[in-house]
Parts: C-alpha cells; structure tokens; sequence
C-alpha cells in the first residue's frame, strides 16, 4: 500500500529512498530442444511419458546496484527407454535492487528475481515443446521459496558435516 506519508527519519522533501526491485533485461541465455527418436517418437500413446523436470537459479553480481539471475529449467520426457524429447533453458534477467537491507538481497536475489522469470521462461519451454511436435509442456507454478529454504538447509547441514 503506497502513501504520502514521509517515512520516519525523511527529511520531510519526499527524499526518502523506497527500495526498489526493476527488470533491466530479459534474455535466452541458452535454450536446446532434442528429439532423438523423431519422427517415431511423435506417434499416439495410450499411456503418458514420464516427465523429469529440473530446476536451478544463480545470481551474480555485475555492480553493486546490478544483479544477473538465470533460471534453468530442464525437462526430459521418456516412455521406457526411449527418450521422446529432452529440453533445457537458461533463462536471465538482468536486476536493479537498490534499497534493500542486506539481509533482504538472498531472498530477493533466489525467490523474488526468478519468480519474475518464471512465466516467461514457461511459456519458452511450452512453445518448444510444440515446435517440436508434442503437446506444450506447461509446468506447474514453482514455490521458489521452498526451494530457497530447502538449499539454505542442505548448506548448513554440509557445513556441520564438515566441522565435525
């Protein structure tokens, strides 16, 4: 909720920095689409294909203002043993985080930056998947904050491994 109200501590000229978060940039930084078995792989099923889906952000910085964050994605559709097609995206923005407390920027960097990402890098993998000639694999919404949480832990759990 934005109001006019000067925060406590402004000067009272509307000065007050409010933090903010902007999309500089969007990009394909990499994007693969193999079918192997083709043509043969594009015939009806009456069973669906086991789908394998993986997920990986990195974030690093390019100033101290400016942050470049990839989403990768990656899915690999098989039936048996045949693969019907494996594709895999790197998806980037380019990030503008000034105001933030410091101990905001990991969770801005790893759940905010590649939530913003993820409908476009979505819609790359559908349209694909497509062009490719099977349906568009529309992927379920992601829970970045989970998967945030979920490496925070694996760290400090391999850490303790170490010290002992």
């Amino acid at each position: 909720m934005a109001t006019n109200e000067a925060p406590e501590g402004a000067n009272g000229n509307g000065n007050a920095q409010q933090p903010t978060l902007n999309v500089l940039a969007q990009y394909v930084k990499d994007l693969s689409f193999e079918s192997p078995g083709a043509p043969n792989s594009l015939r009806g099923r009456d069973k669906a294909p086991g789908i394998n889906i993986n997920v990986n952000v990195n974030a690093n910085p390019m100033t101290d203002k400016q942050f470049d964050v990839n989403l990768t994605l990656s899915a690999k559709a098989a039936f048996d043993k045949d693969v019907l097609f494996n594709v895999e995206l790197v998806y980037g923005g380019v990030f503008r985080i000034d105001g933030f407390p410091q101990e905001h920027m990991l969770p801005l960097l790893f759940i905010e930056c590649p939530r913003l990402l993820f409908p476009f890098a979505r819609q790359i993998i559908a349209e694909a998947t497509r062009n490719g000639g099977f349906p568009p694999l529309m992927l379920d919404p992601i829970d970045f904050a989970q998967m945030f949480q979920q490496k925070i832990a694996e760290e400090q759990a391999a850490s303790k491994v170490k010290v002992s």
